[in-house]
């Protein structure tokens, strides 16, 4: 066995001699890079590889970013081939109503396909302010402003809103909007488990007089699970403790009360207890953007000071007037709802029935299916799509280990053959791949790797 090579190369030997003479070595030969310029070493750039190499050892395709070719409802065409569609937050079936299409085209041939710049640059236009009016009346509020994402309406407005003086009390399962947002603004940020007031309770009376502001936020319904916080306690909290209450309507406008008013109507409280409504125009309203609604002096102060609307882009005429079109098209045609919530119940029932574990769902327009194990929710999601049943399956990071999912939004355009069909194939399809995933021992909790991927980064990556 050969001695190790201990001799110096060039560089550390001209250096280790410099230091012997006193004087700065010469490093020429040699720049130094102080900047880590490689993308792969992000954090999560391995996993990421890693679920790509399970994907490839198993045969399994992407199931995200799946090309849709036409408009997708309560079907769609993937691969030139016709599937019932459970993945569109079009929850009443409103994209593709000829009402809120011809008004998106008409506002195009109107107001051209963009304003052109922030509405502090570029002005108003008619309707901005019809729609935000229109936003205000739904939840009781004064007024509301329109923001081109929701994800920018919530980082905007909490971040605009609160400071390091500050405490943000949050709901562990909150949308990443509300936790990005609460980063940015710089307060604390307490969470408590899911739907636990009591613990809430708790944290309230523990930082009182601690922090200058304080804001609770919460969803109306919970985009992961299906189911409502107590909104009547929310209320009687905020109102003890004298803290800010906001809650998220991204999911919840369109499905929960019978005019679709959201969870203030479903609940029987008083909207105008709530200090901050937040909303989307993705979901029921079938368009794009985001918007907040609350007292005139809210609205004012944001359309001064929050970045998200002060140096964005106004919302373009196509989005604004499809979304107000929506709006009145749910409130002209109530059995939407109706139909959404006799689906929701319907499906969440049957598949209840058939021993499938749907969690914490309520039976208002998303229903989880439990899996557990990331990699079986792949493999469920791709065989349900060969059999015409497209469902994306929810994995790590977005839910915690063990709890993936395959999530079901359910549309009033649904039919009953279509849930039906879709609880009947899953039961099927559970059943093969616990066969399937057995036999090969490559479920996430097996000792035992798959080919060359170990268990323990199946677990981190999926």
């Amino acid at each position: 066995m050969s001695a190790p090579d201990t001799r110096l190369d060039g560089i550390a030997r001209s250096a280790l001699l410099a230091r012997m003479r006193g004087r700065p070595a010469d490093t020429s030969a040699a720049p130094t890079q102080y900047y880590d310029t490689s993308f792969e070493t992000l954090p999560g750039f391995e996993e990421l590889k890693i679920m790509r190499t399970a994907g490839d050892v198993l045969g399994i395709a992407n199931p995200f970013y799946r090309a849709h070719e036409g408009c997708a409802g309560a079907t769609t065409r993937i691969d030139g081939r016709e599937v019932i569609n459970f993945a569109s937050y079009d929850y009443l079936g409103l994209n593709a109503h000829p009402a809120v299409r011809h008004a998106a085209q008409e506002a195009i041939a109107h107001y051209g396909t963009s304003v052109s710049a922030s509405r502090l640059v570029a002005g108003e236009r008619p309707f901005h302010r019809a729609l935000e009016t229109a936003l205000a009346g739904l939840h009781r509020a004064e007024d509301s402003v329109v923001f081109v994402s929701g994800h920018a309406a919530n980082v905007a407005t909490i971040g605009s809103l609160l400071g390091a003086d500050d405490v943000v009390f949050h709901d562990a399962l909150i949308h990443n909007s509300i936790i990005v947002g609460a980063e940015l603004s710089g307060a604390r940020r307490r969470g408590f488990p899911h739907n636990d007031l009591d613990t809430l309770e708790a944290l309230l009376l523990a930082e009182r007089a601690q922090s200058r502001r304080a804001l609770i936020v919460v969803e109306g319904l919970y985009s992961m699970d299906g189911d409502m916080p107590d909104l009547a306690r929310l209320v009687a909290l905020k109102e003890r403790f004298g803290a800010w209450l906001m809650v998220d309507e991204a999911h919840s406008v369109g499905v929960l009360g019978a005019a679709g008013h959201g969870i203030a109507e479903h609940a029987g409280v008083d909207a105008s207890r709530v200090d901050i409504w937040m909303g989307t125009l993705s979901k029921s309203l079938a368009s794009c953007g985001g918007y907040i609604a609350g007292s005139q002096t809210l609205i004012d102060f944001l359309k001064a000071t929050a970045p998200g609307f002060v140096y964005s882009v106004g919302l373009p005429a196509a989005a604004g007037a499809a979304a107000l079109a929506a709006l009145t098209m749910m409130q002209q045609e109530p059995e939407r709802i109706a139909r959404l919530a006799a689906n929701s119940r319907s499906f969440l029932e049957q598949a209840q029935a058939a021993g499938l574990d749907t969690g914490t769902a309520e039976g208002h327009a998303i229903v989880p299916v439990m899996v557990g194990d990331s990699l079986k929710a792949v493999l469920l999601s791709e065989r349900l799509l060969a059999r015409g049943i497209n469902v994306l399956p929810i994995i790590h990071p977005a839910v915690p280990h063990r709890s993936a999912r395959l999530r079901f939004f359910i549309s009033a355009t649904h039919e009953d053959s279509h849930i039906r069909d879709a609880v009947r194939l899953l039961v099927e399809e559970v059943a093969h791949c616990d066969h399937l995933l057995a036999g090969l021992g490559l479920t996430m909790a097996s000792a035992e790797g798959a080919g060359t991927v170990p268990a323990a980064a199946w677990e981190s990556a999926l």
